[in-house]
């Protein structure tokens, strides 16, 4: 039986790569008669999760950062795409403004400076909670070209997407001087009517877990961009999230990127 993944909004868009992969990576471990296969047309964020909770058939799953409301609208795996590295933040900036977070220390100096995320993110309502100004972004690929005619001062973007987002778009440079985290995952998310396909990827990617495939993949994908990132070396910014369900496993640490990982990369 086919498990249809949403495409990608645009074919720079390389956001959707590591979730296709760990999708197949679960459906394989889990050995059922699962296979997952790209749906015909690519999709907006929003535009999926609304066709996932339609049940149309168009899509079976989609994996995307957490919230209490998509908890709600539809059933997530509760185990962390990414090990949490969404929440795990660095600024894309404009080139000639490559030093613009240089004196920032914490939330009070952050809060100088306007942002720009995508309308229908998460991040966008956990800035904002944290009195950050933030301007919405209609179309994923506006965040650059906003961004560079001066619409917004910086960018957050994760660490799993700001190395590509900064290769493809030379005129941005990463800045080299703050880490901001808040606690959130992301999860593969599937319409409620579906919980034998929900159940099925739980099984795999806890085999994944248990045979260290999983962590294999995460850091095959996001290691180089961990490392040349060189947290370490960067002022920590630590900020709550309003929209985290308290049946997040923040418990279960395995699950979750930490700092001390680092070691791990060196």
């Amino acid at each position: 039986m086919q498990v249809r993944y949403p495409r990608a909004e645009s074919l720079d868009d390389e956001r959707g790569e590591y979730g296709y992969a760990l999708l197949q990576l679960a459906l394989a471990k889990a050995g059922n008669h699962y296979r997952a296969v790209l749906s015909q047309t690519s999709m907006q964020q929003n535009r999926a999760l609304v066709e996932l909770q339609s049940g149309a058939g168009r899509i079976d799953i989609v994996g995307t950062m957490t919230s209490i409301e998509r908890e709600a609208a539809l059933l997530p795996v509760r185990i962390p795409m990414s090990r949490g590295l969404i929440g795990w933040r660095l600024g894309l900036l404009r080139a000639d403004r490559q030093e613009l977070l240089r004196d920032v220390h914490n939330i009070a100096d952050l809060k100088k400076f306007s942002t720009g995320q995508g309308h229908d993110w998460p991040d966008l309502t956990i800035l904002r909670h944290n009195g950050i100004l933030v301007y919405p972004v209609a179309v994923y690929s506006s965040l650059f070209g906003m961004l560079n005619a001066g619409r917004y001062d910086w960018a957050p973007r994760s660490l799993n997407e700001i190395w590509g987002e900064a290769r493809r778009h030379p005129e941005l440079v990463v800045d080299q001087h703050i880490l901001l985290h808040y606690p959130t995952a992301d999860y593969f998310f599937v319409n409620k009517n579906n919980p034998a396909l929900a159940e099925n990827i739980r099984q795999g990617l806890e085999l994944a877990l248990a045979d260290g495939s999983f962590e294999q993949l995460f850091y095959l994908h996001y290691g180089p961009g961990i490392r040349r990132a060189q947290l370490d070396k960067r002022v920590l910014i630590e900020l709550p999230n309003p929209l985290l369900s308290p049946q997040t496993p923040l418990q279960r640490k395995e699950l979750w990127f930490s700092l001390a990982d680092l070691k791990r990369l060196h």
